[in-house]
C-alpha cells in the first residue's frame, strides 16, 4: 500500500497528538546563566516505549535507571537536563535521578516508574538538586513546548534539532516527531547524543523495538564527529496510539510506511548532529556502493567518516583523495585496488583503481562547499551504506580544551 510521507511545517517532538512539553532555566550550568536546561516531555495517555542506549561500559545513572524502567515496555513522561551528565556519580547519581523523576511524576500525577530520565553535560559531577527541586515546579507544559525542550537539551550545540512528518496510508494517518541534541563526543555506535521520538500511531511493542533499532542503525549509528562515545547516549521512542486504529505490527499494511517515516526522521536529525559538530564548517556525506555485503559497506563508510586525516583534509579543502582510499583499506572491508571508483562530489578521481587527471583547483573548489559528498564504489557486490560526519577545525580543539574553564 503506497504511503504519503510529508514534513510537518515547524514540526517537533510535540507535533503528534497528545504530547506536551515545557522547559525552564534551573541554573544547572553556572556558566550558562538563563539558559533553558531542564525540560519535561509528557503524553496525556500512557505510551508503548522502546529505546537504544550507549554501547559504552560506563553508563550514566539516567541510562541505568531508564533501562530498568523500560523493561515494562511503557512510559508516560521523560525529564531531561543539560549541563550535568550525572555520570560516574555512583549510587548518589541513581538516587538523584530517581528523585527528579519522582518530582515530575508528582507534578503530573502519574506513577514515578513511568517517568524516564536523561542527562547530558559534564561527567563526574552530581546534579544540583537544590536548584532542580524548585525548578521542576516551574515547568509549564504545552502542545507548543517541543521547541523549548529541544533547546533545553543543548550543550555545545549551536542550534536546536527537531522535525516531524505526517504519514497517510490508506485510511490511516499518524505523525512521528523528534528532537535531538549532539555536537561533540559523537561516534558510530551512538554518541553523546539524546533523541526523543514520539508518535500518535498505535504500535505493537515488539514491532516498535525492531523499527527503532533499524532506524538507529541507519542514522545515529552512522555519524561521527570526533571518535568518542559517551556514557549518556539515549534514543527513546514513545507511541501513545492517539491516532486510533489497530496496533501496527510487522504484518500490518502500515508497517513499511512506519519504518520509512521513522528512518526519515532519524536520518534528518542525525545529519543535523553531524553538521553541527563542534567547530564544524562542513558536513561530510560518505556513500559506499558495490561492497561485498551491507555490513562491509557500513564498515567502510564509518571508517571514512571517522578518519581524522580525511576530516582534516576536507577542512583545508586539500584534494588528498589518498586518505579516503586509505580509510577504506583500514576499515576491514574487502576491497580490490584494481576495482575501486572514487568520486569527490561529481568529479571522478579514481576509475577502476587508476587515478584520473582531475585538476587540483577543481577538486579544491568542490571541497570548499558546505556539504561534501564522497562516493566510493568497491565493485565487489551489492552492499551499500551512507555515513555522515564533519570536518576537523581549530575551533574543535579550542572548545574541548576549555570545556570546564
Amino acid at each position: 500500500m503506497k504511503a504519503q510521507i510529508k514534513a510537518v511545517p515547524k514540526g517537533t517532538v510535540t507535533s503528534p497528538e497528545g504530547f506536551f512539553a515545557g522547559a525552564v532555566s534551573a541554573g544547572i550550568n553556572e556558566r550558562a546563566a538563563g539558559k533553558l536546561d531542564l525540560a519535561v516531555l509528557f503524553s496525556e495517555t500512557p505510551c508503548v516505549a522502546a529505546a537504544v542506549f550507549t554501547t559504552s561500559k560506563l553508563k550514566s545513572a539516567p541510562v541505568v535507571l531508564t533501562r530498568q524502567r523500560l523493561e515494562r515496555g511503557r512510559a508516560g513522561a521523560v525529564v531531561v537536563n543539560s549541563g550535568c551528565a550525572n555520570a560516574f556519580t555512583g549510587e548518589h547519581g541513581l538516587v538523584d535521578a530517581a528523585e527528579v523523576a519522582g518530582l515530575v511524576a508528582e507534578g503530573i500525577g502519574i506513577d514515578p516508574k513511568d517517568v524516564l530520565v536523561a542527562s547530558t553535560g559534564v561527567i563526574g559531577v552530581r546534579l544540583p538538586m537544590k536548584r532542580i527541586r524548585p525548578a521542576v515546579e516551574r515547568i509549564i507544559m504545552s502542545r507548543d513546548g517541543g521547541s523549548d525542550l529541544a533547546k533545553a537539551m543543548m550543550t555545545t550545540d549551536t542550534l536546536p534539532k527537531e522535525t516531524a512528518v505526517g504519514v497517510k496510508v490508506g485510511d490511516s494517518e499518524f505523525t512521528i516527531g523528534g528532537a535531538a541534541k549532539g555536537s561533540g563526543m559523537i561516534h558510530p555506535d551512538m554518541a553523546t547524543l539524546l533523541c526523543f521520538l514520539t508518535t500518535d500511531a498505535p504500535v505493537e511493542t515488539g514491532f516498535l523495538k525492531g523499527a527503532l533499532k533499524k532506524a538507529v542503525d541507519a542514522s545515529f549509528n552512522m555519524i561521527s564527529v570526533d571518535g568518542d562515545t559517551s556514557p549518556s547516549d539515549t534514543v527513546l521512542l514513545l507511541a501513545n496510539g492517539m491516532a486510533g486504529g489497530e496496533p501496527i505490527s510487522a504484518d500490518s499494511p502500515q508497517a513499511d510506511a512506519f519504518r520509512q517515516a521513522l528512518e526519515r526522521v532519524c536520518v534528518y536529525l542525525a545529519r543535523l548532529i553531524a553538521a553541527d559538530g563542534e567547530g564544524a564548517t562542513r558536513l561530510i556525506e560518505v556513500v559506499i556502493n558495490g561492497a561485498a555485503s551491507g555490513l562491509e559497506a557500513r564498515k567502510a563508510a564509518r571508517a571514512v567518516v571517522s578518519s581524522v586525516l580525511v576530516k582534516a583534509a576536507i577542512h583545508g579543502a586539500d584534494p588528498n583523495w589518498g586518505r579516503v582510499v586509505a580509510a577504506v583499506g583500514s576499515s576491514g572491508a574487502d576491497m580490490d585496488e584494481g576495482r575501486i571508483d572514487l568520486y569527490l562530489g561529481e568529479t571522478q578521481v579514481i576509475k577502476a583503481g587508476r587515478a584520473l587527471p582531475a585538476g587540483k583547483r577543481v577538486v579544491n573548489k568542490l571541497l570548499k562547499s558546505k556539504e561534501i559528498n564522497l562516493s566510493v564504489n568497491l565493485n565487489l557486490g551489492k552492499g551499500s551504506a551512507t555515513a555522515w560526519g564533519c570536518d576537523l577545525s581549530e575551533e574543535y580543539v579550542a572548545i574541548n580544551s576549555e570545556y570546564m574553564t
